[in-house]
């Protein structure tokens, strides 16, 4: 048994876990070389009401940028050895372009659009009794909504939000050109954050515009997927293919 354990939601919607948070911390453990066991969780468990957290013998961290702080720190590893200053913060920039941005518009498509949230996040609830299931779903969409509005992007109609969700991924896809990895031929932190980022929104399992915008670029489908085979060989990712309901 691992000393470390990640505490994650589920495989689901066609891909490993639900949460790219989650994809990405799985991935920055294994670009780290540590073994780990995962364990499914629901975020009202975890220390600050999100998924991933971390359980490090004594230690408990939360949140997947402080878990590759932790990684990093406590076990010597650099994700970014191969990149100069300039290169880190620009990597730091992309990183923040995906979750503080992409990433939003992915959770609208996801979760405020009434068919792919009656196919996805609305089956959580599934576990309920039949009087209470209707009204968690209602409160799962409704807190989610909230959540949006504040952030800024659930102000916008939805080929608004389209159009931003666009820009991030062209830009990208342009970031990315024709090599293996973000930053150049080896493999980084930020890469993890960007494979989590566009598996989510190009899974088949969602009719999204963002998803089209995807496989509109080559270079981004192709990144995917070997990035797919790579840390989830076990995984059946078929682009352009409709799994089967979660």
């Amino acid at each position: 048994m691992s000393n470390i354990t990640l505490y994650a939601t589920r495989p689901a919607f066609g891909l490993p876990d639900s949460s790219p948070f989650v994809m990405k911390t799985e991935v920055q453990l294994q670009m780290a070389g540590l073994a780990y066991d995962k364990v499914a969780s629901i975020p009202p468990q975890a220390p600050n009401g999100k998924l991933p957290y971390l359980v490090d013998g004594e230690e408990t961290i939360s949140d997947s940028t402080f878990i590759r702080a932790h990684i990093e720190r406590r076990y010597g590893v650099d994700l970014d050895a191969s990149l100069d200053a300039r290169q880190r913060a620009e990597a730091w920039a992309i990183e923040r372009l995906l979750e503080d941005h992409l990433y939003f518009a992915l959770v609208w498509f996801r979760w405020i659009d009434p068919g792919n949230f009656a196919k996805g996040p609305s089956q959580f609830a599934s576990g309920a009794t039949e009087v209470e299931r209707e009204q968690m779903r209602r409160l799962l969409q409704d807190r989610k909504q909230a959540d949006l509005r504040a952030q800024g992007i659930g102000r916008h109609a939805p080929d608004q939000i389209a159009t931003l969700g666009e820009r991030s991924i062209d830009a990208l896809a342009q970031l990315l050109g024709d090599r293996r990895h973000l930053m150049g031929e080896a493999s980084s932190g930020v890469d993890a954050t960007a494979f989590a980022m566009l598996a989510g929104v190009s899974t088949p399992f969602f009719d999204t515009p963002l998803r089209r915008v995807v496989e509109a670029r080559p270079n981004l489908v192709d990144y995917v997927e070997r990035m797919m085979r790579q840390y989830f060989p076990l995984h059946a990712w078929v682009a352009g293919t409709q799994p089967a309901p979660a």
